[in-house]
């Protein structure tokens, strides 16, 4: 089981602040766990169909190749600016 976090615009998009999520053999990575949520459709194609979210894994920023493991923490959120 893996803890999902989604901040900023996602949480609003989406409508919830986190969800767990039993790990099958086809979520190995960012990348396999972000298709898996675009395949929902809907809100969640667009929020995982777009331009390119950050993620973290147990709290340490990540790219779409990290690996995830029973037990993680894994948080999406938008790319930041500033000024």
């Amino acid at each position: 089981m893996i803890e999902i976090l989604y901040f900023a615009r996602l949480r609003e998009q989406l409508e919830t602040e986190s969800e767990e999520l039993e790990l099958t053999s086809e979520v190995s990575d960012i990348a396999s766990l972000a298709n898996l949520l675009r395949s929902r459709g809907g809100v969640w194609e667009e929020a995982f169909g777009g331009p390119t979210m950050m993620s973290a894994v147990n709290q340490e920023v990540a790219n779409p190749t990290t690996a995830i493991k029973d037990g993680d923490e894994v948080a999406f959120f938008p790319p930041v600016t500033g000024g």
